[in-house]
């Protein structure tokens, strides 16, 4: 997918969804040779966040937080997953995994932190099963000094999810499990899919352009790079990982999240060592960042403030 610029609103990105320009870009190379493009954004002596998109997103989803943050003087460093946005996708589908993703995580910190230098990791969904995939790597035990897992889960996706209304569990997991792992193209944004998506994805009543800028990042997303990663995560278990996740680690959750529902963000804090707190967000569905990106900022910034260390952020000036 191409970049949209803030000369080019035919994507339906305007406002704060315009995707500001990086003040720097490089590459990370991933443990099978493959080349992602990651952006740095803000001030270079600026504390650092790291964060990571969710399925079928890219670098654009985080536009609001971007926005967020470098006026509080962060340094913000994002990347496309593995398919999406810019980044290649793998050859062949067996070749997704949870274990790429934490790859791809892990060759971002090497490239965009320097080595010892500490930041706050923060993943939204499938970003946020990134982290927990790599919990217990070198990477994220030295970089990450405090994470955020926001509207994301451990396992049982599928069933446990709410967007196609069965009342039986085992009938709700079919279903989400042929949902997640659909081949199907998602064809033009519409007001039909439009509206289709946003309910799976957002609150009630949502705002009309947060619906517009979902529909345009999700269309956005290649079918088969959507179906494949969507068969990882139907049968994803990551709940064995999550009491390695040593570092303080806030939980962001929306009430009426359907794809990840409450009851995850309360799991992960249970497992979690060192959880700092689970933040609500009334009448928010799952894509958080794009609904109440305020919100979602000021838990990073808390988390930079409380667990960068002053001496962290004095190495990123030396």
């Amino acid at each position: 997918m191409s970049r949209i610029t803030s000369t080019d609103r035919r994507g339906g990105l305007t406002g704060r969804y315009v995707p500001p320009m990086p003040t720097r870009e490089l590459t990370a190379l991933s443990g099978d040779g493959v080349r992602l493009p990651v952006e740095v954004h803000g001030p270079a002596d600026g504390p650092a966040v790291v964060l990571a998109h969710g399925w079928t997103c890219s670098t654009l989803f985080w536009a609001p937080v971007i926005r967020e943050l470098t006026a509080s003087g962060h340094r913000v460093i994002v990347y496309d997953q593995r398919g999406h946005g810019r980044s290649p996708a793998a050859a062949a589908r067996m070749a997704y995994s949870t274990a790429m993703l934490a790859d791809d995580l892990c060759a971002v910190l090497d490239a965009a932190l320097e080595p010892g230098e500490r930041a706050v990791i923060g993943g939204h969904s499938m970003g946020g099963m990134t982290i927990m995939a790599a919990a217990g790597r070198k990477q994220l035990h030295e970089h990450g000094a405090a994470l955020l897992l926001c509207s994301t889960g451990a396992e049982h996706l599928t069933g446990q999810a709410r967007v196609l209304p069965f009342r039986s569990e085992r009938m709700r997991a079919v279903a989400h499990r042929m949902l997640l792992g659909s081949a199907a193209p998602l064809g033009p944004v519409t007001p039909l899919t439009r509206k289709a998506l946003a309910y799976g994805t957002l609150g009630p009543a949502p705002d009309p352009a947060t619906a517009e800028v979902t529909a345009r990042i999700v269309h956005a997303c290649a079918t088969r790079v959507r179906s494949a990663w969507g068969g990882v995560l139907a049968g994803l278990d990551l709940s064995a990982k999550v009491p390695h996740l040593d570092a303080p680690t806030a939980v962001v959750i929306g009430t009426h999240d359907r794809l990840t529902p409450l009851p995850h963000a309360h799991r992960l804090a249970a497992l979690l060592p060192r959880c700092t707190g689970v933040h609500e967000l009334e009448r928010r569905g799952h894509m958080t960042p794009l609904e109440e990106p305020e919100t979602v900022s000021a838990v990073l910034a808390g988390l930079a403030r409380n667990h960068l260390a002053a001496k962290d952020m004095e190495a990123t000036s030396a």
